[in-house]
């Protein structure tokens, strides 16, 4: 998710529920934490495991789908099944299975901590770090090094997401808040909600992009069948799909490239990716929706002996550059920013070099 999206067709009071995994018999599993759901849907009839899926996107409709045949979801009070259709007003209550890995543990990895005080921080996340454990990354994500780094967080999402308050791809860097307390992760959530926090980004794209500045507004829905990509889609009886409203300005073109900066209105699973994407231009190095996972020199000078080539992007080239908000506690208006990374630099100066246009 390259950032906050605020979950505008319930309420919740809990936003977590732990996979389902073998059990570690070193875990101190948790105590499971019951989740009450009210549901105010727009379009209603839909399938219990599908809404369940909608609000809470990490986790698969398989997982799912277990806690419900599992008796672990109950409708208005009733225990409910998948086929259930949702109705506006339903109170749905979770009760998640016991968690078999115990909260994530402290690690000392090292932060680029660009703005702290009291009440929040602001952290510059380097590429190839997953921000809260999920499957597969159990360690070495940020919320880790954020344990180990300060002493309190908002636990609001509970104890697999202390202090995380919006979030970005593992391969997307760049600015990210965190919440050290729950009423100032309450406030910065509304913050986000109200669209009242600036975002921008910088990205380099395949292509040249024809228009200097431009909006792109187009509805954002999962993958029919894949469940890791997003979509662009014109189905309006697709109740997946959200709206989506991007804002991109040209910074640089080259020969075959475009250096941009993007300013998402609203905060969809990968939403700048998939805009992108959708007018033909897809971020550079981004394996899903381009393709290519790496960029060498190379790429850019084909008749390149082997042995003079050399890596210049190992992930996708999309950076969080910049937020801007009115601080929730003090008024203070604040302007962070995230230098461009250094391998994104060093790609920009081969275009500058050897694409010009």
């Amino acid at each position: 998710m390259d950032e906050f999206e605020p979950i505008d067709d319930i309420d919740t009071d809990e936003t977590e529920f732990a996979e389902i995994e073998t059990p570690d018999a070193e875990a101190q599993p948790p105590a499971p934490r019951e989740i009450d759901v009210h549901a105010k849907i727009r379009l209603e009839n839909v399938r219990l495991d599908q809404f369940l899926v909608m609000q809470f996107p990490d986790y698969s409709r398989a997982v799912v789908q277990r806690v419900i045949e599992g008796g672990g979801v109950t409708v208005n009070q009733k225990i409910a099944k998948s086929s259930y259709r949702v109705k506006h007003g339903d109170f749905i209550k979770i009760v998640p299975p016991v968690a078999t890995r115990s909260a994530p543990q402290a690690e000392n990895i090292p932060l680029d901590v660009v703005y702290e005080d009291e009440y929040l921080a602001v952290i510059n996340k380097p590429p190839n770090m997953v921000v809260h454990p999920a499957k597969g990354h159990w360690s070495g994500t940020l919320v880790n090094a954020l344990r180990f780094h300060f002493e309190t967080l908002s636990t609001i999402n509970g104890d697999y997401r202390p202090g995380i308050v919006h979030r970005l791809d593992r391969d997307t860097s760049g600015v990210i808040l965190v919440a050290k307390h729950e009423q100032t992760h309450r406030e910065l959530s509304m913050l986000f909600e109200q669209r009242k926090v600036f975002k921008e980004y910088i990205a380099i794209t395949s292509g040249v992009i024809e228009r200097d500045t431009d909006y792109i507004e187009a509805k954002i829905a999962h993958h029919p069948s894949d469940r890791v990509k997003m979509i662009v889609t014109n189905d309006v009886g697709n109740e997946d799909a959200k709206d989506a409203c991007s804002y991109y300005e040209v910074i640089e073109r080259f020969k075959g490239y475009t250096y941009v900066r993007v300013q998402p209105r609203t905060g969809r699973t990968h939403q700048i990716r998939v805009h992108l994407g959708s007018i033909g231009h897809p971020v550079l190095a981004d394996k899903i929706y381009s393709g290519r996972d790496s960029i060498h020199l190379k790429s850019f000078l084909p008749n390149l002996p082997d042995d003079e080539d050399s890596l210049l992007l190992g992930r996708q080239a999309l950076h969080a550059f910049r937020l801007r908000f009115k601080h929730p506690r003090t008024n203070q208006l604040l302007e962070i920013k995230a230098p461009v990374p250094a391998d994104i630099q060093q790609t920009l100066d081969a275009l500058r070099l050897h694409k010009k246009p």
